[in-house]
């Protein structure tokens, strides 16, 4: 049994943003007792919007422990009191994971350290190295969050590494999981791990994942339900019948169809 069963947005208000895109203008009673639900649709359609209004309701923890109160999520906290939730369990465990945020959160994390460095600088001499350094870290807040919650630091690993490194700490008890975009950094080899880890999580978590996604890979999860967001509508629908299936089929089965008119010696 899945925590949240059913999701509306209960207005008729069609402007101006956020009412305007169609993920938020179409989603009606959309059903959620998969225990996997993917949303994708071209940029702009409102998957993220519609995902960070699930997130901002549920207030699930993200990469950097932060509150909601960030304007990236003022659209959402506008659609807060239209989102209406029909729960199976109602019990808001889990975590909200977007793309966007992570690369936000390394820079973050640096120039906090880069912030320290400078204010130590003019350290006297007489001070020993190894205490400086010790100094530096104990006033790292943001070094020491990242160790707290991912065991180490996140700049010890490639991007694609380290975003699969956040989801084995943060996806490993049964919760609700909102990830936007995941592969965003992920190989398609990282993105079949990436669906492989989610099986195995399933097989021992009574768990949730609304993901939204460009990937046709992560599409293709066998029994997962797929709503394709458009501009007319928001309908659930099969792999095969998703235009990123469609597209990305049709270029690898004879891309020189769709590149025929390059020059690439011009």
């Amino acid at each position: 049994m899945q925590y949240l069963s059913k999701l509306n947005i209960n207005t008729e208000r069609t402007h101006p943003f956020p009412f305007d895109i169609p993920a938020i203008k179409y989603a009606k009673n959309i059903d959620l007792s998969n225990p996997i639900t993917f949303l994708v649709g071209e940029n702009g359609t409102g998957k993220s919007t519609l995902l960070e209004t699930l997130a901002c309701r549920l207030q699930l923890p993200h990469i950097d422990g932060s509150s909601y109160s960030k304007n990236s999520f003022d659209a959402a906290k506008t659609l807060l009191p239209y989102l209406e939730l029909k729960w199976s369990i109602e019990r808001s465990v889990g975590f909200f994971f977007r793309a966007e945020d992570f690369g936000d959160y390394l820079n973050s994390v640096h120039r906090t350290g880069v912030q320290i460095q400078d204010q130590m600088g003019d350290l006297p001499d007489s001070i020993p190295k190894h205490v400086i350094e010790q100094m530096k870290e104990s006033a790292n807040y943001q070094l020491k969050r990242m160790r707290q919650n991912y065991g180490q630091e996140l700049n010890a690993f490639s991007h694609g590494e380290a975003y699969l490194h956040i989801m084995n700490e943060m996806i490993s008890t049964r919760g609700i999981y909102l990830l936007d975009e995941p592969e965003a950094a992920l190989s398609p080899a990282k993105q079949l791990t990436l669906i492989y880890f989610i099986n195995d999580h399933l097989q021992h978590h009574n768990s949730q994942f609304i993901i939204a996604t460009h990937s046709p890979m992560l599409l293709a999860y066998p029994k997962a339900s797929i709503y394709e967001i458009t501009s007319e509508s928001m309908k659930q629908t099969s792999l095969e019948n998703t235009d990123h299936y469609s597209v990305a089929k049709s270029f690898l089965n004879n891309p020189n169809t769709f590149l025929r008119h390059f020059n690439p010696e011009n």
